[in-house]
């Protein structure tokens, strides 16, 4: 079933709340998705310095020296924050893969969630109130943001196997449906180099995109080519760097309601979920129609 939102600021005067407000929309998905949760903050993008989101199921381990092992390994400051079973850590950006590569051999059971310049993911297992308590989701500031509350029905309830998956820097996707051809695509794109951390379908969506926007295309271009190569049942809400799209599949069997003003476009698996935003009683709000791409980019 699972529970999707999402926010994408147009108000500048509005990002000190994007936390708050998205955190009041997910956890009214909870009803959807009970048994994970998570949600992707795009912040103001670092000029000259990259992020790595973190997780760990020993944290105060795995996280302890952390940011002095990678400084000395790649010769240059980092600064790591940690919350919870999750931590930033922030690097020069030209010194990124050599980041990544430390973690792969010197800190195996630390697991890379996401990197860009801008993006921070968090997910867990867990009631979708107590994740976005636990990552003070309600506390975050940004430009677009988009969460996801999880019924797992075809794989197990794990971290990895939580929503949002991302594939390439800046980019996340979450999902509400399920694909048929995931394994054939799968391999297909594992021959053009993607990698995989989880058998979850949603995961090759996320990859399938990230693969097209590797050969130029934008993110709205990407959701229009995914029409014609997966097939399913899905609704995707995704974002990158400076973009937010929605695309449901041609059936469209998937509850979803969006809302715009001059503040904000916002998304929904139910409209209970946009109710308290400011503004929504003035908003245009229409259910996004099958097979078409809705794409916004600053």
């Amino acid at each position: 079933m699972c529970g999707i939102v999402g926010l994408f600021l147009k108000d500048k005067a509005l990002e000190p709340h994007l936390g708050a407000l998205t955190n009041e929309m997910l956890t009214t998905m909870c009803g959807r998705g009970p048994d994970s949760a998570g949600f992707a903050v795009y912040g103001d993008a670092l000029n000259d310095r990259a992020k790595i989101t973190l997780q760990s199921p020993n944290p105060a381990t795995d996280f302890a020296n952390l940011d002095r092992l990678i400084s000395g390994a790649i010769g240059h400051e980092v600064d790591l924050r940690v919350k919870s079973t999750h931590a930033v850590l922030t690097v020069p950006s030209d010194q990124l893969e050599a980041a990544k590569a430390v973690l792969r051999s010197q800190a195996p059971s630390v697991r890379i969630m996401a990197t860009g310049s801008a993006i921070e993911i968090y997910k867990e297992v867990g009631y979708p109130t107590s994740v976005a308590s636990r990552f003070e989701l309600a506390k975050m500031s940004g430009t677009h943001a988009i969460g996801h509350t999880r019924m797992a029905t075809e794989s197990a309830v794990t971290t990895l196997g939580s929503h949002p998956f991302s594939t390439g820097p800046d980019q996340c996707l979450v999902h509400n449906g399920s694909l048929s051809n995931h394994n054939n695509l799968r391999r297909e794109l594992r021959h053009d180099g993607m990698t995989f951390e989880t058998e979850n379908d949603s995961e090759v969506a996320a990859a399938y995109l990230t693969w097209r926007m590797n050969q130029g295309m934008n993110l709205g271009e990407a959701l229009t080519k995914s029409l014609d190569d997966l097939d399913g049942f899905f609704t995707f809400v995704v974002g990158t760097k400076n973009g937010f799209g929605v695309l449901r599949d041609p059936i469209a069997c998937k509850p979803a309601v969006m809302a715009e003003t001059d503040q904000y476009v916002a998304f929904g698996s139910e409209y209970r979920a946009l109710v308290n935003l400011p503004g929504i009683e003035t908003a245009k709000v229409w259910e996004p129609e099958p097979g078409t791409v809705y794409f916004w980019e600053r």
